[in-house]
């Protein structure tokens, strides 16, 4: 599974987008969708690439690894702003399907929180701001990525059109 969240930009990149002059890290403008792309195009092609390590604590890419999907039938991208691509990937052929994973709000901001907190990604404080941000943010998210041309699924039917690709026959 290739972690598009990785793709962000560093948190000194003057292209990054701002709200009340705060770097606004739920705007598409903050991810670098171009290298995200690119490197979906080489694991396709190529079966490997160099993706980036990103330490939102720290707001920057913080190293590189070797990402291998070599023999796999297809492998999964996922991340917040992964619909923004969509179209590019189908456009190029590296699109096998496209979900936006929809669950109760409430379970995402209880997920979202108990990660954050568990990796200390910022403070306690920021966290909760940001989270109840997200909760009340969600729907038009959904709405947006499907938008985008992602499908709005609950994740036991992702689950079943992944097993149906892998075994050669997706299911719709």
């Amino acid at each position: 599974m290739l972690c598009l969240d990785d793709f962000y930009k560093d948190g000194d990149d003057p292209t990054l987008p701002r709200r009340d002059g705060l770097v606004d890290w739920d705007s598409p403008e903050s991810w670098d969708a171009g290298t995200a792309v690119e490197t979906i195009a080489r694991l396709a092609h190529e079966g490997k690439a160099e993706v980036p390590v990103y330490a939102i604590g720290a707001d920057r890419r913080v190293a590189s690894r070797p990402f291998e999907v070599t023999g796999s039938p297809l492998f999964i991208a996922e991340g917040i702003f992964a619909a923004e691509i969509v179209e590019e990937c189908r456009r190029r052929g590296l699109l096998a399907g496209a979900y936006a994973l929809r669950r109760p709000r409430g379970a995402t901001f209880v997920r979202r929180l108990a990660r954050d907190l568990a990796e200390q990604r910022k403070a306690p404080k920021v966290l909760i701001r940001r989270g109840v941000a997200l909760l009340r943010a969600e729907p038009a998210v959904l709405r947006r990525q499907t938008g985008l041309g992602a499908e709005a699924a609950r994740a036991h039917e992702i689950l079943s059109r992944v097993a149906g690709m892998v075994a050669g026959h997706p299911r719709h």
